[in-house]
């Protein structure tokens, strides 16, 4: 099996999964073409993109740990953290918008699992990255 054809598997397994864990969920929550055109741009991504989406999570987890020590979600770090969460949203998403971005965020509180994700990482770091989503899409309310 050549390279291409691992990473090829590797990305259906990945789908697999999503649609085994959360697909009726989130097929029901977002729709069926929004989920499929998602899926659809993971199986088209190259190696090196894919590399990206990878470096752009690290990187964004990175900053938002640091800007948590701020307390300030507004704050230059913070914002900068949104951005790249935006960034590797886009890496997934067929199509980003701020409304959808912010709606990502608050679910990270609202959902336990996500909440979980995050606040393993720091405690709070759900909430401090919703609120820092918040400001930066400028849906806080």
């Amino acid at each position: 099996m050549s390279d291409q054809e691992k990473f090829e598997g590797f990305k259906q397994k990945l789908i697999d999964d999503n649609e085994k864990k959360y697909g009726e969920e989130i097929r029901k929550k977002y729709g069926d073409e929004a989920v499929d055109k998602s899926n659809e741009k993971l199986k088209k991504m190259t190696r090196e993109q894919y590399e990206e989406a990878v470096r752009l999570e690290k990187e964004y987890l990175e900053l938002l740990l640091a800007a948590f020590k701020t307390g300030d979600p507004g704050s230059e770090q913070a914002q900068r953290a949104a951005d790249l969460h935006r960034r590797w949203l886009g890496c997934y998403w067929d199509r980003y918008t701020r409304e959808a971005h912010a709606g990502v965020a608050r679910m990270y509180v609202d959902d336990e699992r996500f909440a979980a994700y995050y606040d393993k990482k720091q405690p709070g770091l759900a909430a401090f990255l919703r609120d820092a989503v918040l400001i930066y899409t400028g849906t806080k309310k």
